[in-house]
């Protein structure tokens, strides 16, 4: 028999987490050891390989989200939300700003674009030395492209399907996992929210899992109110 509240409702069953069906997460682009892939070569310096995949990723972030666009808009993405979680965009002077997903999404892809193409920041001229911000800038941007994956996953991961460009998300979001992972550039708390998923994903790609590695039963009762980022 199942239990109903004081109030005779039944508790909102939890919604089923589509892109954790089997029969979706084996699909890959490639099978390629990622774990290898992100490893800092021995002859490159580390902040030109940041550099270089930090940009490499927000090309394909971007690219990933521009095919189900068109179904993210101000009605269907009132807020920027990943599972019961809620993030908030901070302008220059620091002030909150709620927003909806594509507005979000566009201030990240924006900024980043700035970012990425600013020769004091990603120097690409020879002799010309990164900035001593550098990590924490692509900690930064990392952490929004990990917000635009999830958000990808958790509300448009059903149009993802219908263009069969799961494959496509699936190996863009186990790279991007293993890289962050690889470098400390994002922190576990924050990705912790899709961490279901991460098990899934990367646990077959060589990588352990950060924290209790059981991330799918514990990340489930962690999810039952709306958290503000």
């Amino acid at each position: 028999k199942s239990k109903g509240k004081p109030n005779g409702k039944k508790p909102a069953p939890e919604e089923k987490k589509l892109y954790l069906e089997p029969e979706y997460t084996k699909s890959r682009i490639t099978d390629f050891e990622f774990k290898e892939l992100v490893m800092l070569p021995r002859e490159i310096d580390l902040n030109e390989w940041l550099a270089s995949n930090t940009t490499t990723f927000f090309h394909h972030i971007n690219l990933q989200y521009s095919t189900i666009s068109e179904f993210c808009t101000g009605e269907s993405c009132q807020t920027m939300a990943v599972c019961n979680t809620q993030y908030y965009w901070y302008d220059e002077r620091g002030k909150k700003i709620k927003c909806t997903a594509p507005q979000y999404v566009d201030f990240v892809m924006s900024s980043v674009q700035k970012l990425v193409t600013d020769e004091d920041v990603f120097p690409t001229k020879y002799g010309k030395e990164f900035p001593n911000s550098f990590e924490s800038l692509v900690k930064k941007i990392c952490k929004y492209l990990f917000h635009v994956l999830a958000h990808i996953y958790s509300s448009h991961f059903k149009e993802t399907l219908a263009l069969e460009l799961h494959g496509h998300l699936n190996t863009l979001y186990t790279h991007f996992i293993l890289f962050i992972r690889e470098f400390n550039l994002v922190d576990p708390k924050e990705t912790t929210i899709m961490d279901d998923l991460t098990e899934v994903l990367c646990s077959s790609s060589g990588s352990s899992s950060n924290g209790n590695g059981n991330g799918s039963s514990n990340s489930a009762g962690a999810q039952n109110h709306v958290k503000e980022r």
